[in-house]
């Protein structure tokens, strides 16, 4: 191995060690009270380090936003094999659902923060992670059509609709706004309430 290519190394390994140090405190003290210099000392090093590898905390929101992503993306692979368009549009939204309540600090980074979009923002730059799992249910939702669902509407108007449905239900648990029930019937209740939107879905 080449200096170059050990330094590289070196690197990543880094970047990748403050990463998990940075979800680690994420997850155990909010996003709001983990710092730059928390994160530093949970590694053992100076503030300054962090900076060589990251230009702010919102860089590093950010970083750890585009992780997450690969992992919802990843579990969106679970309803590859199945054969209706139509049931597989349901399991993604079943899908998208078990993602954000086993992953409720993660999914608040991706889809309620506003701070990994200000990392965008500043540079003018297009959300391709929210653009990929997007287009994911528009494939879907295509396909739907091209099976004889919703037959003359607009894709994206459909599947902002679809995103729209499964955001509202994540939200309103992660917010705990579903507190209004029981304990035991708050998650089979917003999945019941996803599958209510089913029959809706087919007669657009």
């Amino acid at each position: 191995m080449s200096v170059a290519d050990r330094k590289e190394r070196e690197k990543e390994e880094m970047k990748a060690r403050i990463l998990d140090a940075a979800k680690k405190l994420f997850l155990e003290n909010g996003f709001e009270k983990t710092s730059i210099r928390n994160i530093a000392e949970e590694i053992e090093y100076s503030p300054g380090t962090i900076y060589l590898y990251f230009k702010d905390k919102n860089d590093l929101l950010f970083a750890l936003h585009q992780q997450a992503f690969g992992g919802l993306m990843e579990s969106f692979m679970n309803v590859a094999t199945v054969e209706d368009p139509f049931e597989r549009l349901i399991a993604l939204g079943h899908q998208y659902l078990k993602f954000a309540f086993e992953n409720p600090e993660m999914y608040e980074l991706m889809f309620l923060l506003i701070a990994p979009m200000e990392a965008l923002e500043c540079c003018n730059e297009v959300w391709e992670d929210g653009r990929r799992s997007y287009d994911l249910l528009k494939i879907i939702v295509t396909e739907c059509q091209q099976a004889g669902y919703f037959a003359g509407k607009d894709i994206d108007d459909l599947s902002l609709i679809i995103w729209s449905a499964v955001h509202g239900l994540a939200s309103i648990h992660l917010r705990r706004r579903t507190m209004i029930f029981s304990e035991e019937e708050r998650l089979p209740r917003l999945y019941r309430a996803f599958d209510l939107l089913t029959p809706m879905l087919k007669n657009l």
